[in-house]
Formats: structure tokens, C-alpha cells, sequence
């Protein structure tokens, strides 16, 4: 449905405006999507809090000390150094590193790996994939009946995998090393929900299923969550970065996307397909107009329109080709007054932006039209083209 000639030129997703609420690696999310083209709002749904004056990393801990598993398995850097970092904290630094040292440790993936060489340790196993899968497929292979499976967890749930283990008989024990907790400035979410509510979003991108049930959580404390619900499920796609994360989405009837490699790249992937497909694009006054979410593609060229205009234009769009009155007009502008001549100011400003003023027809004494071709030029003689 676009041009993969005018992408080169500008990027799949120019013209649209993404949300990004990961706390973590939003700067390497908002990089990915800002070199395709798009608009980026970033609003930490969550932070995750180091667990350094924990009760529950400490209790595990020292329950691991005192009772060694027969496998530990570490699934992030960033949570096997805090658990290190923690148990020095406390003193208990040098027994943690010695019982690593004497069991079986399975490292998740490259980062993991780097992370436990760095603390002096060797991993027994490191899968390719970086994929929580292959490491449940080589623990059931070796078989686990009766073995202590330790497991570092970082802030989300791994469905499926402890079940599967203690399915398989295993003892499996968790090691929570991060908590999640709401924002400590929660104006930024604030902002991203009005965006969201007034459209001002085209799709909103979540990362972890806890981010989910906080941007969630606000949206029903500040009494907006029927309004949010409606544009999530009518106009802002929601990309997810897999299907846990996506599940308190689907639990409010909410349709997602998500790439079949549960990953940043995959997921940025993912809109660049799905938002230009979504984008409405129309023959008009010989010219090929993408209507998109900030800006318009006339020809492949790309044209940013300011808002007022962009809801103009998207209202024209609904029936392009009939004309609509001045006070439907009025009535889409943002915070809209009573005043019809707001309507031929934004209008004229508009064609500007498009930079053919063909595409949007005055009729005398009725509205606008798009000049949708092939247009019935007899049904409008009264039209003045570009007036």
C-alpha cells in the first residue's frame, strides 16, 4: 500500500507519533524509531526499584547459602550484577560467589555471560538464542526430578517455565532481584494518556506486562480508562514487545501486535508494516495522498501538517469526495471555538502545508471537499478549485 521508494526517502514510519513506555532501554527503543522517521513521546510507565534493602533478595539469598541448588540460572546482566552488588552489601558477597562457583550455572544469553565473567565466574552453558526456551528444552533433556532449580527473575514473570520445571519434578525457587514501582514524576504518564485519549498517539509500544497494568492503573485512578480503552481499541495501535506482556492488555479485550522475536528490533519492525498499512491513501486531484498520523505523503513526498489541519484533513477523509459544512469543520479543531472563519484559517494554512492547493475544494456557500478522483466534476459545478 506505500512506496518503498518514498520509505527510503523518509522512513516507514515519518508522519507518525509512537509512545514508548519502557523505563529501561526506552533510549535504545525511542533511537530505533526516531532513524525510521517517527515522532517519539516517551513516558516511563514504571521504575525498577534495586532490591539492596530487601527483605526477600536477602531471605533467598541466604536460603541458597545454607541450601544449595543443584542449577542457578541467571536471564539478565543488569539482575545478576545487582544480586552480586546486594549480597556484597550484606556481607554474604564471597558465600554467593562460592556456591556459584560450585554448581551448575546457566547463563540466558551473551550480556548474562559477560556479566558472570565479570564476576570472576564461568557459566556451564549459554544458549545461542538468548531464549528462556532453549534453556528449559537442554534442563528437561538432562532431566530434573528431585534437582533445586534456583532462578534469577528480573521484575516479570517467566509463564510457562517454572511450571514446566516443576511439571517435570523439579523444586524450583525464585530470586526476585528488581521490583517494579510507579513512576516518581508521574506527570510525563499523565501526558501520555491525554495523547492517547485525544489521539494524539498513533501507537503506543509497552515492553513488560507490569508497564501494561501501571499505564492501566493510572488511566482508571484519574477516571479515564473507558477513554483510553476506545482509542486503543479504534485508532492507536498497540505493539507489545511479546505475549506476556500483551496479556493485561487482552484481558480488557484490547487487540495487540507482536513480533514473532521478542525483541526491540522485531518489535520497531512490526510498525514499520502494520502503521503504514494502517494509513489511509487516496487518488486526489491526480495526485497519491497517504494520510498519516502528523503529516501527509503527497506523491511521496513528505508533508508535515500542523494539528489543526491534520484533524481537517482526517474528518475530509471520512467521506472523501462529499463535501462537509463549516461546522462540522469547526466542530473537529482542536479546542474549537464557535467561530467558522478558525475553520478557513486552519484550511488555508492546510493547503500550504500540502503545498497543492487542488487537493481540497471549496464549494460556495456549503464546506470543503476533497477532490477524490475519479471525481464527479458535474455533481459539483459550483466548486471554484483551489479557491
Amino acid at each position: 500500500m506505500h512506496d518503498d521508494d518514498d520509505d527510503a526517502q523518509h522512513g516507514p514510519l515519518a508522519g507518525f507519533t509512537v509512545g514508548v513506555t519502557a523505563a529501561r532501554r526506552a533510549e535504545e527503543l525511542g533511537t530505533l524509531l526516531t532513524r525510521r522517521g517517527a515522532a517519539v513521546l516517551h513516558a516511563p510507565a514504571l521504575r525498577i526499584v534495586p532490591l539492596a534493602d530487601d527483605s526477600e533478595l536477602l531471605a533467598a539469598t541466604k536460603d541458597l547459602v545454607d541450601n544449595p541448588p543443584d542449577v542457578v540460572i541467571a536471564t539478565t546482566a543488569i539482575g545478576f550484577r545487582g544480586w552480586v552488588e546486594a549480597a556484597d552489601g550484606w556481607g554474604i558477597g564471597d558465600e554467593l560467589l562460592e556456591l556459584l562457583r560450585g554448581i551448575e550455572l546457566l547463563a540466558r544469553g551473551p550480556k548474562v555471560k559477560g556479566a558472570i565473567r565479570a564476576a570472576g565466574l564461568t557459566e556451564a552453558w549459554s544458549p545461542q538464542s538468548e531464549s528462556m526456551a532453549e534453556v528449559l528444552d537442554r534442563l528437561l533433556e538432562e532431566g530434573v526430578t528431585g534437582r533445586r532449580i534456583a532462578l534469577q527473575l528480573h521484575g516479570e514473570p517467566l509463564p510457562g517455565f517454572v511450571e514446566s520445571l516443576r511439571a517435570a519434578g523439579a523444586e524450583v525457587v525464585g530470586v526476585p532481584v528488581y521490583r517494579w514501582m510507579p513512576p516518581e514524576d508521574i506527570a510525563p504518564l499523565d501526558r501520555m494518556l491525554d495523547a492517547t485519549v485525544g489521539r494524539g498517539l498513533d501507537a503506543l509500544t509497552f515492553t513488560s506486562a507490569p508497564a501494561v497494568a501501571s499505564y492501566l492503573n493510572r488511566a482508571e485512578t484519574r477516571g479515564i480508562l473507558p477513554e483510553v480503552l476506545d482509542a486503543l481499541n479504534h485508532d492507536v495501535l498497540t505493539a507489545c514487545v511479546g505475549p506476556v506482556t500483551a496479556l493485561p492488555l487482552q484481558a480488557k479485550g484490547i487487540d495487540t501486535v507482536q513480533p514473532e522475536r521478542f525483541r526491540l528490533g522485531p518489535l520497531v519492525q512490526v510498525l514499520c508494516a502494520q502503521l503504514p498499512a494502517r494509513a489511509r491513501a487516496l487518488p486526489v486531484a491526480g495526485h497519491r495522498v497517504e494520510i498519516r498520523g502528523h503529516a501527509v505523503l503527497v506523491d511521496g513526498a513528505l508533508r508535515p501538517v500542523p494539528p489543526a489541519g491534520m484533524a481537517l484533513l482526517h474528518t475530509l477523509a471520512r467521506r472523501p469526495g462529499w463535501v462537509v459544512s463549516r461546522a462540522d469543520l469547526l466542530r473537529a479543531l482542536p479546542g474549537s471555538g464557535t467561530d467558522e472563519h478558525a475553520v478557513e484559517t486552519a484550511m488555508a494554512r492546510l493547503r500550504t502545508a500540502l503545498g497543492a492547493p487542488r487537493l481540497i475544494q471549496t464549494v460556495v456557500k456549503r464546506g470543503y471537499r476533497l477532490a477524490l478522483d475519479p471525481s464527479a466534476d458535474t455533481k459539483y459545478d459550483a466548486a471554484r478549485p483551489g479557491g
